[in-house]
């Protein structure tokens, strides 16, 4: 099998003026506010913004598990009615089933659709030997390793032939050194797929190395701040973290998080009390102070 890229002109993300408001025990809360966001085809795009700023809701509003209150959130012009199989979603948590080898996993979707067995394993097998897990498609979930289980995901979504991929900190449960890696292979696969990708993350180094554009989002209610273009060339490289451009974008997205950051936890750390409080300490420690 070949690898099936994404179709021309598919793939594309139109939210205009959206927002969600949500019934918490009888408070009405507004979490996102008058969003415009925008995925061309093809497109790697990111989301970033502060703790509760609304980004895995309005992820979770593209895939369909949620609806919003008011605005239109459209795919290749059509409104979302629920989840479907033209958008694959990857969520931090290892979602594969336990009792399905890797390779029974990854074929799960296709056979939903009624794909024949022989060509479910064929497509199966061609994916997983992209993503260098070939050799473990008769494994079990709990025999692999924190990345390996997210790879097995990422391939389980790309099956079906998405027209989007939509991911929810996928690695935000990585450690450091396999979160890097996985980051390499993400964009390599990226590169072969050219599939629309819309990427929720807290990380400000994977949003500029992975991402074509980044939206920075404000504290809840959720309204876009900042638009960014990431003028990195592809492919990406590891060696591209440590240029002037780069580090330039990481300057400028920090001082667009840290505002916001600092709204969402509200009053209490205003810029003069990041210092301490205004409370000393005495050599009691703080024993004394209660």
């Amino acid at each position: 099998m070949s690898t099936k890229t994404n179709e021309p002109g598919r793939g594309a993300i139109d939210i205009n003026d959206m927002g969600v408001v949500f019934n918490a025990r009888g408070t009405m809360v507004e979490a996102v506010s008058s969003v415009d966001l925008k995925v061309r085809p093809g497109e790697f795009v990111s989301l970033i913004g502060p703790s509760g700023c609304g980004k895995s809701t309005l992820l979770n509003i593209v895939a369909g598990f949620v609806e919003p209150t008011s605005g239109s959130v459209l795919v290749d012009g059509k409104t979302i009615r629920g989840p479907s199989s033209d958008r694959g979603v990857v969520f931090q948590q290892y979602s594969l089933f336990p009792w399905l080898s890797v390779r029974k996993n990854v074929e799960f979707g296709l056979k939903m659709k009624g794909v024949a067995a022989s060509q479910r394993e064929t497509q199966a097998r061609t994916l997983l030997g992209l993503a260098g897990l070939l050799a473990f498609e008769n494994h079990y979930p709990d025999q692999l390793s924190g990345g390996m289980k997210q790879r097995v995901g990422i391939v389980r979504a790309l099956a079906t032939s998405p027209q989007v991929l939509l991911m929810d900190e996928p690695f935000g449960a990585l450690d450091a050194q396999t979160r890097t890696v996985m980051q390499e292979i993400l964009t390599n696969m990226w590169q072969q797929f050219r599939i629309s990708v819309l990427f929720v993350t807290h990380d400000i180094e994977e949003s500029i190395f992975l991402s074509d554009r980044i939206y920075v989002m404000t504290a809840r209610p959720g309204r876009i701040k900042a638009e960014i273009t990431v003028p990195l060339p592809r492919p990406r490289t590891p060696e591209m973290t440590y240029t002037p451009e780069f580090i330039a974008l990481v300057q400028q997205l920090k001082g667009l998080i840290r505002e916001e950051s600092l709204a969402a936890m509200g009053s209490e750390l205003k810029e003069g009390g990041l210092s301490g409080f205004g409370v000393e300490v005495g050599p009691k420690g703080v024993g004394e102070m209660v």
